[in-house]
């Protein structure tokens, strides 16, 4: 098992809960392979988004259904500064993972979180477990819970 996918599924027990991470037989990089993979709706995948301070140069995570888009401009103001995209070798000194896995918990740092209220709309949805093949399903309040992001609406 790949340090990645460890950290995911200590984070996952350590809350108490009976999610496992599941390999699967396609690479889910993306929200649409990782819909496809799971056999459920785009809005059922968890994207887990990160953007830099312009400033302060810290990761905020934005943990967005599928097929949504984050709106700079809210969530600039939302983190309380000029948000840019971040840059692949910070994800991973940050969280621990790479683009394409980012998982929604399990990070070497912890970073500001926000949620997107669409995720509440599904009994169950599908996060990145830290690899680019593999999934877990979670119930969304269980994920807002764990993860400690705030509810907030940051979508275009």
């Amino acid at each position: 098992m790949s340090k990645s996918l460890a950290r995911v599924t200590s984070a996952l027990q350590a809350a108490g809960l009976d999610c496992v991470p599941l390999e699967m037989a396609a690479e889910t990089r993306t929200a649409q392979q990782a819909a496809d993979a799971a056999g459920c709706g785009l809005d059922q995948i968890v994207k887990s988004i990160l953007f830099a301070g312009a400033d302060s140069g810290r990761l905020y995570l934005f943990l967005t259904a599928g097929g949504n888009q984050v709106d700079l401009a809210k969530a600039s103001v939302l983190a309380g500064e000029i948000l840019e995209r971040a840059e692949a070798r910070q994800v991973r000194e940050v969280t621990g993972f790479a683009i394409g896995g980012v998982s929604p918990l399990g990070h070497l740092t912890p970073c500001p979180e926000f949620f997107d209220p669409r995720l509440l709309d599904f009994p169950q949805v599908w996060g990145a477990a830290g690899t680019p093949r593999h999934i877990f399903p979670i119930a969304p309040a269980d994920l807002l819970r764990i993860t400690g992001a705030r509810l907030a609406d940051f979508t275009a």
